[in-house]
């Protein structure tokens, strides 16, 4: 899932970053509302967490949340707030968003609210949190495994990061920087040798788990993944 994080630094927003990249997922940090509202015009994400712990913020976050949801485009929008009432949190969802969090709040739970969000709203991100359809080529976030409901091939985080953005446009060209910016989201700068190494490391992999399924690169542009019938 390609998430979009919008909170200032703090160790409670540090810890929640963390905990959502080790959970798979493909994280884009803004530390402000203004920086965030420009960054969910700029790509699409399958979520937006915004996060502000301070009471004295909640007013700013209300006042942006419409923003956030005419430019999120079907994203899930997901506030986490520090001490909250009710009435804050209800707030929070009138003026746009789609889950509203106060703490003590459930990393689990919240979690599995976003996965809900996402289903309901048909993003299809080819991520199942159950087993797929025998045949469905699918990636299983819990496990981190790329299966076709009965053969299963573990991958790393990178190379599930990388599936996953492949996986988007099955049978279609995606382009490099795409890939780039989805598998590698913390760093600013990589080596386009990077990419050849993972996809290189996938294919040997695919060759003796999934050999139905290919990574073919696209001359000049990026690579694509395909299927052949069984």
């Amino acid at each position: 899932m390609r998430i979009l994080f919008v909170s200032a630094p703090h160790p409670e927003s540090a810890w929640l970053f963390k905990a959502l990249q080790e959970s798979a997922h493909s994280l884009q940090r803004a530390d402000d509302l203004r920086d965030g509202a420009f960054l969910a015009a700029q790509e699409p994400f399958d979520a937006i967490v915004m996060m502000s712990l301070d009471p004295a913020s909640y007013a700013a976050l209300l006042d942006m949340l419409p923003q956030f949801a005419a430019a999120a485009a079907g994203a899930a929008i997901v506030v986490v707030l520090g001490v909250a009432s009710s009435q804050q949190r209800a707030q929070a969802l009138r003026a746009g968003a789609d889950a509203c969090f106060g703490q003590p709040y459930s990393f689990i739970e919240m979690h599995e609210r976003m996965q809900a969000l996402q289903r309901t709203a048909g993003v299809n991100a080819g991520v199942v949190s159950g087993p797929p359809a025998p045949g469905a080529l699918a990636l299983d976030a819990l496990t981190r495994e790329l299966t076709d409901g009965t053969r299963r091939l573990i991958v790393t985080r990178r190379e599930y990061l990388l599936l996953e953005c492949l996986m988007r446009q099955v049978n279609a060209p995606v382009p490099r920087d795409q890939l780039i910016r989805y598998a590698w989201p913390e760093k600013d700068d990589v080596d386009p040798s990077s990419v050849n190494l993972v996809v290189s490391r996938l294919r040997r992999k695919l060759v003796n788990e999934l050999p139905d399924v290919q990574i073919e690169t696209v001359s000049r542009y990026g690579y694509q993944i395909t299927t052949r019938p069984r």
